[in-house]
């Protein structure tokens, strides 16, 4: 079975070709090649389908093995992946998801993507509410982004204990279907940094839908405009709110690696 590592700002998955045969146990196989130590070493498994309503299928599997509706950075990895592989010729592409169809748009340079634009879709957009974790009364504004995540604001990123504070919000009572979540502070108003704390992966440096959130909790609150760079521990991603209401985001996809693991392995 032959593998590909790929990542989008630090946030790597293992990526699969399914187009013609898929591996049984795709949730177990998450669990084993994710690990990073005794496996491929990545935040997830990205498997790429046929599709009969777009041009190819995505699956993403955390790296607990939990099934994920969406990825901000995996989608620009399949992108880049179909395009460098010669799967496609097409450089504006549209991939089926369990949140919906996703457009991209490949940004190739020397015969291959070196950046990919992504139509994430739209906002929904929720209240703010007060949740208690670990004692602490915080202030979160839920946004989905066909995925579930919860945006809070914090004056210091940098002293936050994620492993600590992370699995407090990602399976608070407030959300049933546990929830990724974002910890944001703004800058100005065209600059927000952020950590997050993905469902089932833990942190992570870079989450593409959660940069998604993070601009619209914002620009929602008024705290920033509708268009800014969203910057990670992982680096930066572009995000437009556009008039269309769809949330637009720009970044780089990269090819780390590839590899073979024998199916003896795989057992």
């Amino acid at each position: 079975m032959r593998f590909t590592k790929m990542h989008g700002l630090g946030n790597d998955y293992v990526y699969l070709n399914c187009t013609e045969h898929a591996p049984q146990s795709l949730s177990a196989l998450a669990v084993k090649l994710s690990d990073r130590h005794y496996g491929v070493g990545s935040d997830g498994l990205i498997c790429i389908f046929p599709s009969q309503a777009a041009d190819f299928r995505m699956e993403m599997y955390n790296a607990d093995g939990s099934p994920g509706e969406m990825c901000g950075n995996g989608i620009r990895c399949v992108g880049k992946y179909v395009y460098d592989k010669g799967l496609t010729t097409g450089t504006v592409l549209e991939i089926e998801t369990p949140a919906g169809i996703r457009r991209l748009e490949l940004h190739v340079h020397g015969g291959r993507v070196e950046s990919v634009s992504a139509d994430m879709g739209e906002p929904i957009i929720h209240p703010c509410r007060s949740i208690s974790v670990k004692d602490k009364c915080y202030t979160v504004k839920p946004v989905s982004m066909g995925n579930p995540h919860a945006v809070l604001y914090v004056d210091d990123l940098d002293d936050l204990d994620l492993q600590a504070l992370g699995p407090g919000f990602e399976c608070h009572p407030a959300f049933p279907g546990r929830t990724n979540t974002e910890f944001a502070s703004v800058l100005d108003r065209g600059i927000v940094r952020m950590r997050v704390w993905e469902r089932g992966s833990g942190e992570t440096l870079a989450c593409g839908t959660g940069a998604c959130a993070v601009l619209a909790a914002s620009a929602d609150l008024g705290l920033t405009d509708r268009t800014a760079v969203v910057r990670l521990r992982g680096g930066d991603l572009s995000v437009c709110w556009a008039d269309d209401n769809h949330i637009y985001l720009t970044g780089p996809a990269v090819t780390v690696f590839e590899g073979e693991i024998s199916d003896g392995e795989n057992k």
